[in-house]
């Protein structure tokens, strides 16, 4: 897809479809703010997916295609910061279009990006996303942990259901496209919402603005979900490098352990071949208590680290540094989803390996 070639992610939020929700063809107007990464004056555009990429309870599932859906207009602004509870005012909108206008309908399947526009806004501060939207069945990400609000006649109610951007893309130069890869623990969810402590946005910070990167990470997502080779791995396989850490949902959800050792060689083997670096991870501590998942947890830990290593072109054993202690490895000491100080740890250890570790892939 052209738009990969031409753009990189400018956003440490986690995005992507990971439901929908049935709208009932009425018209909903609502605003999403993302923080940008790379400060500037940058031209951008916005990349729109009607199609799941996770499962994410019974009636969802991946790969669905979505139905045909409009969007009415679509304008944005810059916000010196933003909040989970209040929407912000940019000083000034700018409308986007598609080939020239204003309405757009997204197809079935479609994956869909807006017109280039230009746009100067500092590191830091917030990209308001104004979208005014009408169907049946419409995309969301049910656990966005971002400013997200619908409107309901003159007052924004905070709410997720609402299409929004998979990529914030803009055009600049980067030595390394880096995506990240996994669950809620990559998405972010565990951290403060809204300020971009999850782990991968703190590594993003050590490793710097010479790359891009790309939070991949979707609430409820299996590693089935991404063997299947839909359009989530499809996003993936336009990173140069792709941070992996996926696993526990299979479990929780029923997956052996054999199915899921097989989908995660899967992912790394699929992208090694179309040229993606693949970074494995093992499994974070998820368990309060040694119950019918800590066996599978543990044995596929043993084969990431034993196995999957001999096949990914990197690896990081995560595990042992939240674990509440040696001998109950499969107890979190940040919680199962790791908080703020949790991340930070996860990230210093993992900045520090991939500081290098990325250098030689790329000499």
């Amino acid at each position: 897809m052209r738009y990969f070639q031409e753009y990189v992610s400018n956003t440490l939020a986690g995005t992507g479809n990971q439901t929908y929700f049935q709208n009932g063809g009425a018209v909903r107007t609502g605003r999403v703010y993302y923080r940008i990464f790379q400060g500037g004056k940058l031209e951008y555009s916005l990349l729109f997916s009607n199609i799941t990429d996770s499962t994410f309870g019974s009636a969802s599932g991946c790969n669905k295609i979505l139905e045909a859906w409009k969007i009415l207009s679509l304008r944005v602004g810059v916000c010196p910061d933003c909040s989970m509870e209040l929407t912000a005012e940019p000083e000034d909108f700018q409308d986007v279009f598609f080939d020239g206008k204003r309405q757009r309908q997204v197809n079935p399947g479609e994956f869909l990006a807006c017109d280039p526009f230009e746009l100067e806004a500092a590191a830091g501060q917030c990209l308001c996303v104004e979208i005014v939207v009408q169907g049946d069945i419409l995309p969301c990400h049910e656990e966005i942990q971002i400013p997200v609000f619908v409107r309901e006649g003159d007052v924004w109610v905070p709410s997720p259901r609402l299409p929004v951007p998979g990529m914030i893309g803009c055009r600049r130069e980067v030595m390394r496209r880096i995506g990240f890869l996994g669950d809620s623990i990559t998405q972010g969810i565990g951290a403060t919402p809204g300020r971009y402590r999850h782990w991968n946005a703190e590594v993003a910070r050590m490793l710097g603005d010479k790359n891009s990167y790309w939070n991949l990470g979707l609430g409820c997502g299996m590693a089935y979900d991404v063997a299947s080779d839909g359009a989530w791995l499809f996003k993936a396989g336009q990173m140069d490098v792709i941070i992996l850490c996926l696993g526990i949902n299979d479990l929780i959800m029923g997956r052996s352990p054999e199915e899921l050792k097989r989908d995660l060689m899967r992912i790394v083997s699929r992208l090694q071949s179309i040229g993606v670096k693949v970074v494995i991870q093992t499994m974070p501590p998820f368990f309060e208590e040694p119950d019918e998942w800590v066996d599978g947890w543990q044995e596929v830990n043993e084969y990431i680290r034993t196995t999957l290593t001999q096949q990914a072109d990197g690896f990081f054993d995560v595990a042992p540094l939240l674990c509440e202690s040696e001998k109950l490895p499969y107890k979190p000491r940040y919680g199962g989803h790791p908080n703020d100080a949790g991340c930070a740890v996860w990230a210093e250890g993992l900045g520090e390996y991939l500081a290098p570790l990325l250098e030689r892939f790329f000499l």
